[in-house]
């Protein structure tokens, strides 16, 4: 089911220090698991809370992809402000990415999948710009009560977009990285 959009007008939530305790940067880079070469894709960037870090771990490209022009452009300013050039912006909904096959190695969806309108045309996307052996990490709200997050009717339970995932071609693992969020590292 398709959640309301988080708005950019909320943008700053997102770089709120707490927010590392709920979605730690570094446990994202590692399930990226990064060699320091990977082109990266970004599904639903938002103000580069993951991609400007993201963009430090590679030499290579880190495409930010959201259908919020304000979030890219929030996005800009602090990647200018670190220093950071190997950013592209695109703004787009992430159902039609006009890149060709296998144009990235690894690619990043946190916390936008239960956002998705057009799921299963979104994952078949990711699936057909990552080579074999690509791979695709997705971070969600878990179906439960919590402080934090969309409500309760707009989350996907694990297994749910787990499977969804797996439909897509991919090969998945599931995980926690705590009990609000999983993670779903998927292999193409």
């Amino acid at each position: 089911m398709a959640g309301k959009m988080f708005s950019h007008e909320k943008a700053e939530k997102l770089l709120d220090p707490k927010r590392q305790e709920t979605v730690p940067v570094e446990e994202v880079i590692r399930l990226l698991d990064l060699n320091g070469d990977e082109k990266v894709i970004e599904l639903g960037a938002g103000n580069g809370y993951l991609t400007i870090p993201i963009a430090k771990e590679t030499s290579d490209r880190v495409t930010a992809v959201d259908i919020q022009p304000e979030m890219l452009e929030m996005l800009a300013e602090r990647s200018e402000e670190a220093g950071i050039a190997n950013i592209d912006r695109m703004p787009s909904g992430v159902d039609r990415l006009n890149f060709p096959d296998g144009s990235f190695q690894r690619a990043v969806a946190a916390f936008v999948l239960h956002e998705v309108p057009k799921l299963d045309q979104t994952l078949q996307e990711v699936y057909r710009i990552l080579p074999e052996h690509g791979m695709f990490v997705v971070l969600d709200w878990e179906k439960v009560e919590g402080d934090q997050g969309p409500p309760l009717h707009e989350r996907i339970p694990s297994q749910d977009l787990a499977h969804e995932v797996e439909q897509a071609g991919f090969s998945v693992k599931v995980g926690k990285l705590n009990k609000d969020v999983y993670f779903i590292v998927a292999t193409k």
